[in-house]
């Protein structure tokens, strides 16, 4: 049997052709304007040190399919009551959120997407920072 490793560079790339990223401005536009909800994925010693993005809702990654799933006695009806909705996944730097998003769309939210380049790349383009 010949096995067919693959690697996270492998991981990544799929997951973001699937997606399609917003650069920060584009996701600040989308959240401004009611078509997208901002979901922060960050750790709390990454919210406590860099601040967060205000009205993004806060779950941590290793808690995130639970939250959006409506079948999950977990959820979080914020963001599992519309499979329709645009669910934009921010994490540190843009990684971990793609496969985040990869695997919501496998949930049957189609429209989740990330921001590329994560909360750094909001936080570089000037958008607005809040601490907690």
């Amino acid at each position: 049997m010949v096995s067919m490793r693959r690697t996270i560079d492998d991981l990544l790339a799929a997951a973001r052709a699937r997606l399609e990223r917003l650069r920060p401005p584009e996701a600040a536009a989308a959240m401004d304007a009611g078509d997208a909800v901002l979901v922060d994925v960050r750790s709390e010693a990454q919210r406590a040190a860099d601040g967060v993005i205000p009205g993004a809702v806060w779950h941590p990654r290793n808690v995130l399919e639970w939250r959006v799933d409506p079948a999950s006695s977990h959820a979080d009806p914020r963001l599992s009551a519309d499979l329709d909705a645009r669910l934009v996944i921010v994490c540190n730097e843009g990684y971990q959120s793609s496969l985040a998003a990869a695997t919501l769309q496998e949930l049957g939210f189609a429209r989740a997407t990330d921001l590329d380049g994560g909360f750094q790349a909001w936080r570089a383009a000037g958008l607005p920072v809040e601490r907690e």
